[in-house]
């Protein structure tokens, strides 16, 4: 029994194909399975007749974008490592970029594609941050368990709102949102200790701001989180620790909304879950859990706050290129 046709757009002919073949609920882990199952292949059929499905096809993707993709996740991640900022100030502009430029998003997902696929990579760079920030007994987990409810509330009305709303308006309070961060890390801005933490309601509220704004941006809350937690008057090494742990249900919350408000758009690529696009979320993550190593222990060596400002500056060019590609565009 043949799987319902799956269309997709052949860029070479104009022709749409065929997917034949496959099991009745075959998705894209089965597309992939099918694809180097021994002595199978996937056939389309269409205007120009018959022929084999290429595995670049399935997953919309040539060796070259995935050689390009490994190297803005070794950027990524060599950075979060060396500065501890979170990658995805750098991965949504970037990826916007690649995605408008590879094709496979249409015009007006491009953005959210990448807020989405961005906020899925923090889930595994969260999960090696605590790590090492519990290794060294740095999380106050207490503050963590009072945050997360109103982070994942947070991030439920973020991811919705985000994927309701256009894509230039967005890529408008992404650039403002990022040239703050920029201003910060240029001028080293940090609150001075003021207050203790508020109550629990008060701490939940906070965490309700945190998770809207960072599903918004795709981060992982750490430029939101750390300065509250300073200014609370907590210990910088626990707030950057706690911040780290606050990351994981940030990610996990934003990567469910961003995948619920993506499904069934159409046009998506075969491959993605919503608007996260599964091959480019593993690619990106392979080569960041490499490099964020190497970028933290280069660190003690390297002059980081000069290093902050020209980062700084490099943000603020990728977040006004993003923006001029999404007005530019017909």
């Amino acid at each position: 029994m043949h799987h319902p046709d799956s269309r997709c757009l052949s860029r070479s002919t104009g022709d749409w194909w065929r997917i034949r073949r496959l099991p009745a609920g075959a998705g894209m882990m089965s597309l992939l399975t099918f694809a180097f199952s021994r002595g199978r292949q996937a056939w389309v059929t269409g205007r120009g007749g018959q022929r084999a499905l290429h595995l670049s096809e399935i997953i919309g993707m040539t060796i070259l974008w995935i050689a390009e993709y490994l190297a803005l996740g070794a950027f990524a991640g060599f950075l979060a490592g060396m500065l501890g900022i979170g990658g995805g100030l750098v991965l949504v502009p970037a990826l916007t970029l690649m995605f408008a430029a590879q094709g496979q998003v249409p015009a007006g997902e491009t953005l959210h594609m990448a807020l989405g696929t961005s906020m899925a990579s923090i889930i595994f760079t969260a999960i090696a941050s605590i790590r090492t920030h519990q290794s060294h007994g740095a999380i106050l987990w207490d503050v963590v368990r009072t945050l997360t409810p109103g982070i994942l509330f947070g991030t439920a009305l973020g991811t919705l709102f985000a994927s309701s709303v256009p894509a230039r308006p967005l890529a408008v309070f992404f650039t403002f949102f990022v040239c703050a961060v920029a201003l910060q890390m240029a001028l080293n801005l940090k609150p001075m200790p003021a207050r203790e933490l508020p109550g629990p309601f008060g701490v939940a509220g906070v965490g309700l701001a945190i998770g809207v704004l960072s599903s918004l941006v795709a981060i992982g809350g750490g430029s939101l989180t750390v300065p509250f937690l300073t200014w609370c008057n907590v210990r910088v090494q626990n707030a950057i620790g706690t911040s780290a742990a606050v990351g994981l249900p940030i990610a996990l919350g934003g990567t469910l909304g961003y995948v619920f408000n993506g499904w069934g758009q159409t046009g998506l690529p075969a491959a993605s879950l919503g608007y996260v696009y599964l091959p480019v979320l593993a690619v990106l993550v392979l080569a960041t859990v490499l490099t964020a190593p190497l970028g933290a222990r280069l660190a003690h060596r390297l002059p980081v706050a000069t290093l902050k400002r020209l980062f700084a500056g490099i943000l603020i060019l990728l977040a006004a290129k993003m923006l001029w590609t999404l007005f530019s565009a017909p």
